[in-house]
């Protein structure tokens, strides 16, 4: 089953009872962009949620990473408050390519719920397609009935890594780009480079450059070199957000779903004694 729905096919489900849409733009840079832009324009009835105070938990200093998992009862309550019961249709959507919209893709599913989708291309798409926009005030919902039962079989963690490094049945795929996985920069985190044996697969490839999804099958070729027989795939990036994207589209691809680090880099660091590797 896809895990995407495009702006005309999402445009005709709007009015119906069971669906509800999640906008989710953010900016790392500048993280009040995406409430202003959604107060500015969204998609009609869209509830906004943010990455940092939403889609996340609090910063633990020298623990955790940037971005750490949100406590899933009380996300699980945030869910309720938009109207979300168990057999409820969830679309996310951001500016484009889904780079936010993965993060409450994989989080919904990890918390047991399906029934999501991303918004191939995003609002930007939305646009494009000439579809009416709203600055409206989202209107109250009743609470919906929406029960956490979280699969942390879907989870690895950093000890779980580390104890496995030379273990050749476990691939590490980084998402992000290459000059941050080899260490010739590193904008975000205070330590520069990638998990030792980790592979290079920026989630940026995942869409085209206006934000549409590859096709399944393309998808599939980006996963190829790593899907030797019994392999099990582990999705990190800089803070456990966009390496959602690289399992929505190993998903969307046929694929079985990597493992995420909802940690990643930026929680892999925080401890000296785990190793470092640099360049390619």
């Amino acid at each position: 089953m896809t895990q995407r729905i495009d702006a005309h096919s999402l445009a005709k489900q709007l009015e119906e009872p069971d669906v509800r849409v999640i906008d989710v733009r953010f900016s790392l840079e500048q993280p009040a962009h995406g409430r202003s832009v959604f107060n500015a324009g969204h998609i009609p009835g869209a509830r906004y949620l943010h990455l940092d105070e939403d889609l996340s938990s609090p910063i633990v200093p020298g623990q955790t990473g940037r971005h750490p998992l949100p406590e899933p009862e009380a996300f699980a309550a945030l869910l309720r408050r938009a109207g979300v019961s168990q057999d409820t249709l969830v679309v996310a959507y951001d500016d484009g390519s889904g780079l936010f919209a993965a993060r409450l893709w994989w989080l919904l599913r990890w918390l047991g719920h399906t029934q999501v989708k991303v918004l191939d291309g995003g609002f930007q798409a939305w646009q494009q397609a000439g579809l009416p926009v709203s600055q409206d005030t989202p209107r109250p919902l009743p609470d919906g009935h929406f029960v956490a039962r979280p699969d942390d079989s879907k989870l690895i963690d950093a000890d779980e890594i580390q104890s496995r490094l030379d273990d050749p049945s476990l691939q590490l795929l980084d998402a992000r780009g290459p000059a941050r996985f080899t260490g010739e920069t590193e904008p975000m985190d205070p330590v520069a480079g990638h998990i030792p044996g980790a592979a290079n697969l920026p989630c940026v490839a995942n869409t085209t450059a206006e934000g549409a999804w590859l096709s399944p099958e393309q998808l599939g070729e980006r996963f190829q070199p790593w899907l030797k027989a019994g392999t099990e795939l582990v999705s990190y990036c800089g803070s456990g957000v966009t390496a959602c994207h690289n399992i929505l589209a190993a998903v969307e691809a046929g694929l079985a779903e990597p493992r995420l680090y909802a940690g990643s880099w930026s929680e892999w660091i925080t401890d000296p004694q785990r190793p470092v590797a640099t360049g390619d």
